[in-house]
């Protein structure tokens, strides 16, 4: 079987930069068990695959290790293909995933994603995550990720995380912020458990922060930055009970693949 795939940047204005997702347009769903290796294979932090459902798509993302709930750039990234290689009939598209339907919609070269909104809520800093961040921590809270406040900007880009134990906690993985003189915030993400050590740009993960940072900072629009080796800049805008995240993506490759 031949399968075409595509490679895009996501939050990124150049290759390079930002989070790479595998994408791959299918006339129906594969084997769970297929789709997982062609995920280990890619060897990216997500793999998206899509099917038409009338004039919608069925979305779903893997890792190299498990399907997930939820996945923001992968999403951007499969819109992108859509709209701009597959002849999408309008800006504006929906996908139906495990967390409900997400909209997406094309402004000139950037995308909005609408996403529901995940509010963390404050809780008991694990006993692991103390000793694995090892710094000094102003708040802890969880909803599909721990987010973990640090004192500074320059604490977020300078942890160094023991990610052994990390992947000893029971969420998906762990979202580490703070304020910023250039952002709003900055932030990065990391998940040992799902196979992925540090993500470069986590659009899942600003449905948590957006509505964090609405409260603390008394505002509703935001531009951020996820401040990993890569890199990437994203807007997003709580609305209600849904975040609107923002970002460019940009080709890397296309090509196909025999399974």
């Amino acid at each position: 079987m031949e399968l075409t795939l595509y490679q895009v940047d996501a939050f990124a204005s150049r290759p390079f930069e930002g989070n790479p997702a595998a994408v791959c347009p299918l006339p129906h769903w594969l084997d769970d068990e297929l789709m997982q290796a062609i995920a280990a294979e890619n060897n990216l932090a997500e793999t998206a695959f899509f099917v038409p459902r009338g004039d919608d798509y069925e979305i779903r993302w893997f890792t190299p290790t498990v399907e997930v709930d939820l996945c923001g750039h992968a999403t951007l990234a499969s819109a992108w293909v859509l709209l701009n290689c597959l002849d999408h009939p309008s800006t504006e598209l929906v996908f139906h995933s495990r967390s409900g339907p997400l909209g997406v919609k094309r402004d000139g070269d950037t995308l909005e994603l609408d996403f529901p909104a995940q509010p963390p809520q404050p809780c008991a800093l694990p006993e692991v995550m103390a000793r694995a961040l090892g710094v000094p921590i102003v708040a802890c809270l969880r909803a599909a990720d721990y987010l973990v406040v640090l004192e500074s900007e320059q604490a977020v880009v300078e942890l160094q995380p023991d990610l052994a134990a990390l992947k000893q906690l029971d969420l998906r993985g762990v979202i580490v912020t703070a304020r910023s003189k250039r952002y709003d915030f900055v932030s990065r993400f990391f998940a040992p458990l799902c196979g992925i050590d540090e993500d470069p740009v986590t659009g899942s993960s600003f449905t948590q922060l957006a509505p964090y940072w609405a409260k603390v900072l008394g505002k509703a629009a935001f531009e951020a930055k996820q401040v990993s080796a890569r890199g990437g800049e994203v807007g997003c805008t709580l609305l209600g009970e849904r975040v609107k995240i923002r970002g460019r993506g940009v080709l890397y490759l296309s090509g196909s693949i025999r399974v």
